[in-house]
């Protein structure tokens, strides 16, 4: 890969040239996917269908250290970013064209404190994912009803509409 062409956040289109892209990728243990590359029309859908954009580039963050590398190199090219967490939103805001994608989907995690009674999702994970970890402890959630929804989307539109609602 010699050159990713994105768009900027101020208008325009940015060239990000092969040694900054290099230095990116040294740091980052997830996939850089330009649109040229193996693996990114895959990694490009989202679950709603319909929604057809093409990101300048995506990365796909196993971690923290990836997306705080992520956020850096976009913030000091001046790149316009949009950030899919779960994957699920049905107008696709997790998707932008030319933009830089920074994708937690393989972010996961869930860590649940049973003392307190709550639980901690890193940016990828779904409803199904918190589901699973919290039900072990005989604890629930009583936001969301479809599995593949993403927590942090879920949590920041308001998620009232789950299964234990009437409870």
């Amino acid at each position: 890969m010699t050159t990713v062409q994105i768009d900027k956040a101020k208008g325009g289109q940015s060239e990000i040239d092969e040694a900054a892209f290099a230095r990116l990728q040294g740091s980052f243990r997830g996939r850089l996917l330009a649109p040229s590359d193996d693996g990114y029309e895959e990694a490009r859908k989202v679950w709603n269908g319909l929604i057809d954009r093409r990101p300048g580039l995506i990365a796909e963050c196993t971690g923290v250290a990836d997306v705080i590398a992520a956020v850096n190199f976009a913030a000091k090219n001046d790149l316009l970013v949009s950030v899919r967490g779960g994957g699920h939103s049905w107008p696709g805001h997790s998707i932008a064209d030319n933009a830089m994608m920074i994708d937690l989907s393989q972010m996961r995690g869930v860590r649940v404190d049973l003392a307190k009674k709550t639980a901690r999702a890193e940016g990828g994970a779904q409803l199904g994912d918190l589901d699973h970890e919290t039900q072990a402890f005989g604890l629930a959630t009583p936001g969301g009803v479809m599995s593949e929804t993403g927590v942090g989307g879920l949590t920041l539109g308001g998620g009232v509409q789950g299964w234990l609602v009437g409870k």
